[in-house]
């Protein structure tokens, strides 16, 4: 009997270790169903790919405790309302770290960061409204699109002309992408026809808008939103005899639209660079296609290097579980963070939570793309 009491103290000893590590829960928000769906895939993707890395390597350290982490996604159909009941189940978990990847959905829940429950919101949209809220708990990862809005209209501008079309995607996030471009559009001296707008996500045949669009006789379109309805947003006009360019979404990929359409219907578009032409991007690039059999886009890479980022964060906060101690740690572990944590290159992050990443942007032509050399960095 003593024989067995001192085997099992032995035993509680050996696993008292493994029985202490803590697991930390990150939430997703993101549309993985519908139109979408690809979309928040790939931003799942990343933040997976982060995870497993982090818990392949032991984790993070805590206090002394060890500290790994797991992914909690669900699916808001890119649907705001539905985004704000998925906050509401995951901070009744809990959960005091989510992301969502989606302006609207961004913008519907950020008053709810300061809220009790509190947590922190790890925003993938690149709506400057999510930064001029000035939200002490927001993490914003992406470049704000207002970056892209001169050098986008310049180019398009001088090698087209000076008459745009639109059919963007009618979501929030569209509508801002819409005006800022309307608006730099106008300032270089060009003219904009009527807003054929039409939801990206639920719209199955784009030839009507397109047709309305096209009737306006433009020199260039804007389009844009998830990757392949863009697509066949690009293809309606190229087999209606559009000739013309195109300035497309930064939501939307060259890297995906050339596989579901034929790459010449791209010709003289311009939108962001492929994260596989961007610099140092060539291992995170490599591994990502030997895990999910596809090339990664920003959609994954910069949630990755928000995850990374995160964690670093919760070490040097030693904290995992107050999301105001980890926010105020995101500038340093920024600092901390090799590019191979990173995947583009990291500048820092902002005092109003703003990872800053160099806005990359490209031309394409016969599926080579050619990047832009100026591109304005906004505060």
């Amino acid at each position: 009997m003593k024989r067995f009491l001192k085997l099992s103290a032995l035993l509680s000893l050996m696993v008292s270790p493994a029985l202490a590590d803590k697991v930390v829960s990150i939430g997703y928000s993101g549309p993985l169903s519908g139109g979408a769906a690809s979309y928040g895939k790939n931003v799942q993707n990343g933040l997976d790919m982060a995870i497993n890395d982090i818990n392949k390597a032991g984790g993070i350290k805590v206090g002394g405790e060890k500290v790994t982490f797991k992914l909690v996604p669900l699916d808001d159909r890119y649907l705001p309302n539905e985004t704000a009941t998925n906050v509401k189940r995951l901070t009744g978990q809990g959960v005091k770290f989510i992301v969502v990847s989606h302006a609207g959905g961004i913008l519907t829940v950020q008053p709810m960061t300061t809220r009790d429950p509190n947590f922190l919101l790890m925003a993938y949209s690149s709506d400057p409204q999510i930064l001029n809220n000035n939200n002490p708990l927001t993490f914003m990862l992406p470049p704000r699109f207002d970056n892209y809005g001169p050098p986008f209209v310049s180019v398009q501008m001088k090698a087209f002309g000076k008459k745009l079309g639109m059919v963007g995607t009618s979501t929030a996030y569209g509508k801002q992408w819409a005006e800022m471009i309307t608006n730099e559009w106008k300032k270089q001296g060009g003219s904009v026809g009527s807003n054929n707008a039409v939801d990206y996500g639920t719209t199955v045949d784009f030839s009507s808008a397109v047709t309305k669009a096209l009737a306006e006789k433009p020199d260039v379109m804007f389009v844009g939103g998830p990757s392949q309805p863009t697509a066949l947003v690009i293809k309606a006009a190229r087999e209606q005899g559009f000739k013309g360019g195109f300035i497309v979404m930064d939501q939307a990929k060259f890297e995906e639209m050339e596989t579901a359409i034929p790459k010449a219907y791209l010709n003289g578009s311009v939108g962001v660079l492929p994260t596989r032409d961007a610099p140092g991007t060539q291992l995170f690039v490599t591994r990502y296609q030997g895990l999910y059999r596809k090339l990664p886009t920003s959609e994954a890479g910069l949630p990755y290097a928000g995850v990374n980022m995160l964690a670093k964060a919760m070490e040097l906060a030693g904290n995992v579980e107050d999301p105001e101690k980890v926010r105020a740690q995101l500038v340093a572990a920024a600092k901390a963070l090799p590019q191979s944590k990173t995947v583009l290159k990291i500048n820092g992050v902002t005092a109003q939570g703003h990872m800053d990443t160099e806005a990359l942007a490209a031309t394409y032509k016969d599926g080579k793309v050619n990047k832009l050399r100026y591109i304005p960095t906004l505060k």
